[in-house]
């Protein structure tokens, strides 16, 4: 089962190397929906919390902060539980 990857605490350094304050906004309201990766997608959270739990594998909270990467494959449920905002990008 391809697993999620979270970074917590990235500095502004890091940050800029990765390029990540030039990847687009997306940002979301409280809600459910199901999401199935086709492609690796990276996030960094600005604002907001989620609640991704893949078929099969437990809940994993991410919060403002924590760079993550959606591997290809994943089939998740996604439960935004406060206003999410994320930088994201796809390899």
């Amino acid at each position: 089962m391809p697993e999620i990857k979270i970074v917590k605490n990235l500095s502004e350094a890091q940050l800029q190397e990765m390029g990540v304050p030039g990847w687009d906004i997306w940002d979301c309201p409280v809600t459910e929906f199901r999401l199935d990766f086709d492609e690796t997608e990276k996030a960094y959270i600005l604002e907001g919390e989620i609640v991704v739990t893949p078929d099969g594998g437990s809940p994993v909270t991410i919060v403002p902060g924590d760079y993550v990467e959606f591997p290809t494959g994943l089939k998740s449920m996604w439960k935004v539980t406060k206003t999410l905002k994320k930088h994201y990008h796809y390899d």
